[in-house]
């Protein structure tokens, strides 16, 4: 569709790879050249497939959302998505049901959308990041995908998702090139925990990670005291 001069296509292989929850084939997906990528519309649900709310599980849709909405590229919303909203209806009826709001879900959505309306995500550069295992033999490192926000003004974004059903481990390698002597505050944008390292640590082994299933997070950099 690109090739015969669409500005836009439906990025339906990174749909399709994050319903079936591994965290190597999204990465692998998020590989292509930004040329591409930021040509596709990244979306959860719409009027043909079923809704997020019923395809993820809460922990799940959460996850899938921050890799979806915080790569380059389009995003698209559908109707009832931030409600948590679980019945599809066809787009030529004019009417839906009543249903119960995901008061929870809605509060996620709340905090990510003001996270994309940043400078740094809107006029940033992209990167995707390497991650190495914690200690020789982890295997939990495959399960995790990482990448950062860099604005012009110096604003930084680091994303980490352990996307698999099990605790995971790793180092996040960082792009950035600053980091040494000096505290830095990364504070999880999307969830309450605010953490200080220092910065020659995070420069030469990178951000260790110790986390839940599913978890997903988006830290904002900042040079500590």
């Amino acid at each position: 569709m690109l090739q015969q001069g669409f500005d836009y296509a439906y990025d339906k292989r990174l749909y399709d790879r994050l319903r079936e929850g591994h965290a190597r084939p999204v990465r692998e997906h998020l590989c292509a050249g930004l040329d591409f990528q930021n040509k596709l519309a990244r979306f959860l649900e719409n009027h043909d497939e079923p809704r997020a709310a019923t395809t993820f599980s809460h922990e799940m849709h959460e996850a899938a959302a921050v890799i979806a909405f915080l790569s380059p590229g389009l995003r698209f919303f559908h109707q009832g998505q931030f409600e948590g909203r679980e019945k599809r209806i066809s787009p030529h009826l004019v009417r839906a049901p009543e249903e119960p709001i995901d008061g929870a879900l809605q509060q996620f959505y709340d905090r990510l959308l003001a996270v994309i309306r940043q400078p740094v995500v809107r006029n940033g550069e992209w990167h995707l990041l390497e991650c190495t295992p914690a200690w020789e033999g982890n295997w939990t490192v495959d399960c995790f995908l990482a990448f950062a926000w860099q604005g012009p003004g110096g604003d930084r974004l680091l994303v980490t998702v352990n996307y698999a059903p099990n605790q995971s481990q790793c180092y996040v390698r960082l792009p950035f090139t600053d980091l040494g002597n000096g505290r830095w505050r990364l504070e999880d944008l999307i969830g309450n925990a605010t953490y200080d390292r220092e910065g020659n640590d995070l420069q030469a082994r990178g951000l260790y990670l110790d986390v839940p299933p599913w978890k997903a997070s988006v830290f904002s950099l900042k040079r500590g005291s």
